[in-house]
């Protein structure tokens, strides 16, 4: 499959292949898989820029952490050990400190509009807008940590959203394919979400700034 297109078989593998034990996530297979996402908003275009101008940058803080060439790196393995050394170093209240932690978590934050969404639209006919279900999915994810002005723009950019068999013949290079192997991608997504969900949970972080 081309490298431009939305691989949604990749993106299953990679989240399958990323857990760890039975409470814990992979950082290179997740931020591997999240690479592949971000192709599904590039592709989707302006439609998509309220996700997608914040990813690439949050993306990027975190292949530093991941650098061998950087201080500690090893500890930034899973997402467990990324929160567990965070808090241990007491660097959630180091206004100097780029938190990894604290990055992530507006990708899951982003992770939970991707599953919403796709989790829609597979239910729609193909002749069937996806605006309302991307309306929802949003309204129901994002939307609540977006200030009036994102929520605004991005209520004007859905509008353009194209009919469901238009927008995944935008994205996928093979659509049947795409469209059977949806359901394994969206339970992968659907524990990998699960999983740091409960550890930002757990670690009483879902509130970070």
């Amino acid at each position: 499959m081309s490298s431009t297109c939305f691989d949604i078989e990749k993106v299953a593998e990679l989240f399958g292949s990323s857990l760890l034990e039975e409470d814990d996530v992979l950082m290179d297979n997740y931020l591997e898989a999240y690479e592949e996402i971000m192709k599904f908003f590039q592709l989707m275009g302006s439609v998509f820029s309220f996700v997608s101008s914040d990813v690439r940058s949050k993306l990027d803080i975190l292949y530093q952490f991941r650098n061998e060439e950087t201080q500690n790196y090893e500890n930034f393995f899973s997402i467990k050990t990324m929160i567990e050394y965070e808090k241990t170093a007491n660097l959630f209240d180091d206004k100097s400190y780029v938190s990894a932690s604290r990055t992530l978590l507006r990708l899951h934050r982003g992770l939970d509009f991707v599953y919403e969404f796709l989790t829609r639209l597979q239910d729609l006919e193909d002749n069937d807008k996806a605006y309302e279900c991307c309306k929802s999915a949003y309204n129901d994810t994002l939307a609540k940590h977006h200030s009036f002005l994102i929520r605004k723009g991005a209520g004007v950019a859905m509008y353009a959203m194209p009919t469901k068999a238009e927008l995944l013949k935008r994205v996928c290079q093979d659509v049947p394919s795409a469209i059977e192997k949806l359901p394994d991608m969206l339970r992968h997504t659907r524990v990998v979400y699960d999983r740091t969900d409960q550890l930002y949970t757990l670690h009483d972080l879902h509130s970070l700034p």
